[in-house]
């Protein structure tokens, strides 16, 4: 039985905002090629305008945890 659906008309369409929406919520690029099934070079040069976001998290964490380090080195209880 065949379902009348307009994802399905589009399944690249699909497979693109998955991949699209991973690397906007920040997973690791190398997962999101390994989820698609392609390289890191080719998500890389398709996908490129959705690292900004990633770089951006990133930024944030290695904030984050440098703030801890600095807590933690003055001798205060870990956040968490």
């Amino acid at each position: 039985m065949e379902l009348t659906s307009g994802l399905a008309k589009r399944p690249y369409d699909l497979r693109h905002a998955g991949i699209s929406f991973g690397l906007y919520s920040g997973v690791d690029p190398a997962e999101c090629a390994r989820r698609a099934g392609q390289s890191i070079e080719v998500l890389f040069r398709h996908y490129v305008k959705f690292l900004d976001g990633v770089r951006e998290q990133a930024n944030r964490l290695i904030e984050q945890s440098m703030e801890e380090w600095d807590r933690v080195s003055r001798g205060e209880a870990p956040m968490g």
